[in-house]
């Protein structure tokens, strides 16, 4: 008798949810599978603002994505924001909710967006405990989004696959994919994307993002892409889309995010209807086994040194006069720094122009944050 045929798996694709997109999605649900919203524009929303989201979840699904929690941490995760994230969980019953793998303040201060955490045994062990935490605060775990960096993080003893596989058995938690995100750290690290898709357990896939980008180049030559939301899904994201879709063994949820610079509404139903296409078109496959993961180097694991990594890569990150004198002078910066030496040499690692790069694009986009708050007074 015949093998039955597999079911074939119902994903969803849709948008993110921005104001200037409020009414295209609005006039085109029908188009429309599926809506995220950022959770962190409704931690402090008028009640008409949460209300307008709870008409819209009561058309069709949402989900909710957070950006300022800092899960994948040494330290512990910001409880007010998890309270707050509670409440718009409760209030708008997403399908689920989801945060990124990064820290995002360190020594009291706020990097203005997500960066990459030293990928160590310590900042899964704190990452374990947040999600945890965050769980028993909101009532469901939230999936892990993989993000782009522009600097490999101090402090490291994996490669970012087994970081990202690593945290998603720490936390026992899904994998929100995001693939201009592996796109981009793929060409600006050197490492094969499809490799990393390999060492991803399938099942673990919930979501996925898609988004584009931009080349720019450096001082010093060194072409860099850059994650910013702000163009056209390439083709090569689509084409990891299909490498993804054959291995899928759960429907996924596929966003596509646009934050600015927006094109006719009719060009991201376009981006949308290509996703489902690419769904659509990938031969159902099993999930092959994952090949043993590599570790970057062998270092042992830094598990007392990743709290104050952490610190002081957010005092490089905004602080000019730290990055400055760390640029200029590396024994007055040690000095100043209060690390102790073996902290201090894993610091010192870091490449200076990668480091000026993303210290320019936090800059940006805190500057970008405080137009965005000054316009909503």
């Amino acid at each position: 008798m015949a093998a039955a045929a597999a079911e074939p798996l119902h994903h969803r694709v849709g948008l993110g949810w921005r104001t200037p997109l409020a009414s295209g999605i609005l006039s085109h649900l029908d188009s429309i599978d599926v809506v995220e919203i950022i959770a962190d524009d409704l931690f402090e929303a008028k009640r008409s603002t949460l209300s307008a989201m709870q008409t819209l979840a009561r058309q069709l699904p949402v989900v909710v994505h957070g950006l300022s929690l800092g899960l994948a941490s040494a330290l512990a995760a910001d409880r007010k924001r998890m309270k707050a994230m509670a409440r718009v969980l409760d209030a708008l019953k997403p399908a689920f909710w989801s945060e990124h793998l990064a820290f995002v303040r360190g020594a009291g201060l706020e990097i203005g967006h997500l960066a990459a955490p030293p990928r160590s045994e310590a900042t899964l062990s704190g990452l374990a405990r947040n999600v945890t935490e965050s769980a028993r605060i909101t009532g469901a775990r939230p999936l892990l989004e993989n993000i782009a960096t522009l600097v490999t993080p101090a402090g490291s003893t994996l490669d970012e696959a087994e970081f990202v596989r690593q945290a998603l058995e720490a936390a026992d938690a899904d994998l929100l994919l995001d693939l201009h995100n592996l796109h981009a750290n793929a060409h600006n690290f050197g490492f094969d994307a499809q490799r990393f898709l390999e060492q991803i357990p399938a099942a673990r896939i919930r979501a996925i993002h898609l988004a584009g980008g931009r080349w720019v180049g450096s001082a010093s030559g060194k072409q860099r892409l850059v994650d910013d939301h702000l163009h056209a899904v390439p083709e090569a994201v689509y084409e990891l889309l299909a490498l993804v879709a054959a291995r899928a063994t759960r429907p996924l949820t596929v966003i596509v995010e646009r934050d600015g610079h927006y094109p006719e509404f009719s060009q991201l139903l376009a981006e949308v209807e290509r996703a489902r296409d690419v769904l659509r078109s990938a031969r159902s496959a099993e999930s092959t086994p994952s090949p043993s993961a590599e570790k970057a180097h062998g270092r042992p694991a830094t598990t007392a040194l990743t709290a104050p990594i952490e610190a002081y890569l957010a005092r490089l990150y905004v602080e000019r006069t730290t990055r400055e004198l760390f640029f200029r002078d590396r024994a007055a910066a040690f000095r100043e720094s209060g690390l102790d030496p073996a902290t201090w040499a894993l610091i010192c690692e870091l490449d200076e122009s990668d480091l000026e790069f993303a210290a320019g694009s936090y800059e940006h986009k805190r500057r970008g944050s405080r137009r965005v708050s000054d316009a909503s007074r």
